[in-house]
């Protein structure tokens, strides 16, 4: 093993996967936090599945969205966390490099859809609350499946650079990853090239995705916020705006993380560098866990069911 961590990777066959660099006496008591996420995040946006389908009241395109998103969170946790308990429990760190750049392009794939998807429920709120005569002839059924559609093949097309750009970079520093999954930023790091192309790639993956994703859920809350405040009573717009609660949660347990994550990889150089790695790991189980707690909970029709 020491050989090969020394040596040329022109072409590397498999990848070292660290974990969490210098908590490794911790992995054990660090999975298990992770696995209760897991187990939440899978049951909750199960539960959430199998009511809305057996309900039809449910039937409609607020309630679509968040299938949609709860299908999404399932993959999104799913493609990184078993990976991380073996680690965590067998140590089994090798990851083919094939492999890798597959898990890297879900991971930005699921998660350019989970953006995607708050900005549909957005618009939903926004012609809900501001043209309430127009939602259901505004928002069919066939719109929300080419809304979703759409949002499908904007992420995949989005993220499809990215396991090209790691695949062309020669490495021949080490094949070890200080992480727990294969996260685009800590791969290109291995390189022994200029890695100005990915990295730029990665701030316009951002900024153009999820940049313009808050830019256009911001706008429709401005427009949403217009409207409540322009209600006759106190009580119509505390009861109009309880309708938008639990997708603002949604909005700041999937952005917040995000855009923190992110920033600090790429421009703060004095944190330790377990703490980044733990915190891209909430990142990606925190919304999964969260979402289906926020929707099942503040979501009257769920919760009854």
């Amino acid at each position: 093993m020491s050989d090969s961590n020394t040596s040329d990777f022109p072409n590397p066959s498999t990848f070292i996967l660290l974990g969490i660099p210098g908590l490794e006496a911790a992995h054990i008591w660090i999975s298990i936090p992770f696995c209760v996420m897991y187990a939440i995040a899978m049951l909750g946006n199960f539960t959430i599945l199998f009511i809305v389908k057996r309900e039809p009241s449910l039937h409609t395109p607020m309630f679509y969205f968040v299938c949609m998103l709860a299908v999404t969170d399932l993959l999104t946790s799913t493609s990184t966390l078993p990976k991380m308990l073996s680690i965590f429990w067998f140590n089994s760190r090798e990851i083919n490099f094939s492999a890798c750049l597959t898990q890297m392009y879900f991971v930005h794939s699921f998660s350019g859809m989970e953006s995607g998807i708050l900005v549909a429920m957005a618009l939903d709120r926004y012609v809900a609350i501001c043209h309430p005569l127009r939602h259901s002839s505004t928002l069919t059924n066939s719109v929300v499946v080419k809304i979703g559609l759409a949002v499908v093949l904007r992420s995949c097309i989005l993220a499809l650079p990215y396991p090209f750009l790691v695949r062309r970079l020669p490495y021949c520093r080490t094949n070890i990853i200080p992480h727990t999954y294969c996260r685009h930023i800590a791969v290109v790091n291995l390189a022994c090239a200029d890695i100005h192309i990915n990295s730029y790639y990665g701030l316009f993956n951002l900024f153009s995705m999820i940049g313009m994703d808050v830019f256009f859920i911001a706008v429709s809350y401005t427009q949403i916020l217009w409207a409540i405040f322009c209600l006759p009573t106190k009580d119509a717009q505390l009861k109009t705006f309880r309708t938008c609660i639990s997708h603002l949660c949604a909005i700041l347990a999937l952005y917040i993380p995000d855009f923190f994550s992110s920033f600090m990889q790429r421009f703060v150089h004095n944190v330790p560098h377990h703490f980044l790695v733990l915190f891209a790991n909430m990142y990606l189980l925190v919304p999964p866990m969260l979402h289906p707690i926020i929707y099942g909970v503040r979501t009257k029709q769920i919760w009854g069911r």
